[in-house]
């Protein structure tokens, strides 16, 4: 009685209006309906892919069928111009290979490095743990910064360096600078008087003082006054200045030239653009180390190795084709960069490329650009020879980082 009255109140399986199975037509109208949504994204996939393989090509044909007619060797080698057959892209290449000389020398060991510290050494204490964790979400936070914020801050912390150490025009630190008063003497001859810095007085100093003539000697200078009259000799005369005479302020800097405030230089431009790709190059490295196997880390430290040594000799080697992949994408970045550097130099023209860490620069993508902006024609087809460069070093580093990471490449095994 009692398992019949149960089996009666429990309602089977079949009875449940949950449990009830899909009707033959309803179960094929689905599958059909998920069948034809799966080749609708299929279908649209391919269209995004192949559209923006087309642009891609339209661009480039176009870049090509301007640009590669009218490239010549004159054209890369060849300085800044208002005169379009004869403007050249030298300084600004100059400028770029400059520029992302610096940047990368100190975005990839500096991102790789905070990469390792994020991934492979573990905090083990709450308050290591709140550093790590916000060191972790500022990073994911800067990756989305616009660039044109870091010039900003590149121009305040590298440029100006907060007015902490004077202004560049008056340093508190510079090394590897001479500074003179240029002269024309009574007997038309150049003579340069050394001064102790960029803002000290130009005044004539005293007879007897010593100055370089036009070959670099040291001759003695000698001082009248302004209304008295010019020695006879003619070989004195070449070295007389009155002592009202005005000068000009040169300098002489040499290739170590080096100043507190760094002004806006390839150094200042270069760690400006350092933050703009550091994000990406420790995103990209910590990925890497992340595909790493753990079995790996474990091996080595099993056999008594250190974190370190596990890092220097396991970890680090299996994921540098990760790491210079990453290394790359940043590198393709801060080449076309302008918004940055455009606040850095300021300058879209100049004449030479830099001799020093603190001369002034332009690049490539700023050089295009002054040139689209001319109203003439063909300054079209110089702009185009010019994107044509940029590609071209471009592809250049991509194919050194490229050659470096299968060098590189060992089997996980």
């Amino acid at each position: 009685m009692t398992n019949n009255s149960v089996d009666s109140e429990t309602p089977s399986p079949e009875s449940s209006p949950t449990s009830q199975p899909l009707t033959g037509a309803s179960e094929g109208r689905s599958l059909a309906t998920r069948h034809r949504i799966d080749r609708w994204f299929v279908r649209f996939c391919q269209l995004v892919a192949m559209l923006s393989v087309v642009i891609l090509t339209v661009l480039l044909s176009s870049v090509l069928i301007n640009g590669l007619p009218a490239m010549d060797w004159d054209f890369v080698t060849g300085s800044g111009s208002s005169d379009p057959n004869e403007a050249g892209i030298r300084p600004a290449l100059l400028g770029s290979i400059w520029l992302c000389g610096v940047c990368g020398l100190f975005a990839l060991p500096i991102g790789v490095a905070t990469a390792i510290f994020l991934e492979e050494f573990k905090p083990h204490n709450k308050i290591a743990q709140y550093f790590h964790g916000f060191v972790q979400l500022n990073i994911s936070n800067l990756a989305g910064v616009p660039s044109v914020v870091y010039g900003i801050i590149g121009l305040t912390a590298f440029a100006g360096m907060f007015g902490i150490f004077g202004t560049a025009n008056d340093p508190a630190v510079e090394v590897g600078a001479t500074y003179f008063d240029q002269f024309v003497s009574e007997g038309d001859r150049i003579l340069l008087v050394p001064v102790d810095g960029p803002t000290a007085d130009d005044a004539v100093a005293t007879a007897g003082m010593m100055a370089l003539d036009s070959s670099g000697q040291q001759v003695k200078v000698n001082v009248i006054g302004p209304r008295d009259s010019l020695p006879k000799d003619k070989a004195v005369r070449r070295l007389t200045l009155r002592s009202d005479a005005e000068a000009g302020r040169i300098n002489n800097k040499a290739w170590y030239f080096f100043r507190l405030p760094m002004g806006r230089g390839v150094l200042a431009g270069g760690l400006t653009l350092m933050l703009v790709i550091l994000p990406i190059v420790i995103i990209a490295s910590q990925e890497a180390l992340r595909a790493v196997p753990d079995s790996l880390r474990e091996g080595s430290l099993g056999m008594g190795s250190t974190t370190w040594q596990t890092v220097q000799n396991v970890t680090l080697p299996a994921s540098i084709p990760g790491i210079m992949t990453g290394s790359i994408l940043a590198m393709s970045r801060a080449i076309g960069e302008a918004a940055p550097v455009l606040i850095i130099c300021g300058i879209v023209y100049i004449s030479s490329g830099p001799t020093h860490l603190m001369d002034d620069f332009s690049v490539m993508p700023l050089q295009i650009f002054n040139w689209t902006a001319r109203p003439q024609h063909e300054f079209q087809t110089v702009a185009a020879k010019g994107i044509l460069v940029l590609l071209a070093l471009l592809l250049s580093f991509n194919t050194v980082a490229v050659l470096i990471r299968n060098k590189t490449q060992n089997s996980l095994s």
